[in-house]
């Protein structure tokens, strides 16, 4: 099975986290963010990741460094966990609906880390949740996985709606790309031979 576990610990988080790509979508979340928590568990149970994260951050000041701290630590895992990513599909592209939203996704595991985040929130919050960090979260964690990331929402009016659709988006899209393809034979899916 593809895991790892990541522990990283800062003057403004603690984190320990651990990821299985070829799990059941089993999730133990504590983030002392509500929403991170709800999108992180969903994020788990659409790609099928088996994931653990536990989070001390210093939500005093606000959410934003736990947030993004979280994302930098699930990227560094996922990266970890794919190794020499030999055999695995690559590419992987989605359009997920949720309601009256719909999310584009398209990502490549490329070594190359890159984030294209065309999404608007209506509103800057969710609950107590800083709709800005939802970018924040998609960036930490693409520069960390080394993916290129696409994510546009085409339209939606609803601000939950949207950062559902985002997360339920990757979650779908990671899973298609970290899929091993049996055509590939262990190879690495490039022609230089390594990503």
């Amino acid at each position: 099975m593809r895991s790892a576990s990541v522990s990283r610990r800062t003057a403004e988080t603690d984190i320990v986290l651990s990821i299985a790509l070829d799990g059941t979508g089993k999730a133990e979340i504590s983030t002392g963010v509500g929403f991170l928590d709800h999108m992180l568990e969903l994020f788990a149970r659409h790609g099928h990741f088996d994931l653990s994260v536990k989070v001390t951050g210093d939500l005093h000041v606000d959410q934003h460094h736990t947030t993004e701290d979280t994302g930098i630590a699930l990227g560094q895992a996922i990266l970890k966990a794919l190794g020499d990513k030999k055999g695995i599909t690559r590419y992987a592209d989605i359009h997920l609906p949720m309601d009256e939203t719909l999310t584009r996704i398209a990502l490549d595991i490329s070594g190359r880390p890159f984030l294209v985040f065309r999404t608007a929130f209506p509103t800057e919050k969710i609950g107590v949740f800083d709709t800005e960090l939802v970018r924040e979260f998609f960036q930490a964690f693409a520069m960390n996985a080394g993916l290129t990331l696409h994510v546009e929402t085409l339209y939606g009016e609803n601000s939950h709606h949207i950062a559902e659709s985002c997360f339920k988006g990757l979650a779908r899209a990671l899973r298609q790309a970290v899929a091993l393809d049996p055509r590939e034979e262990g190879r690495v899916p490039s022609t230089k031979g390594t990503l």
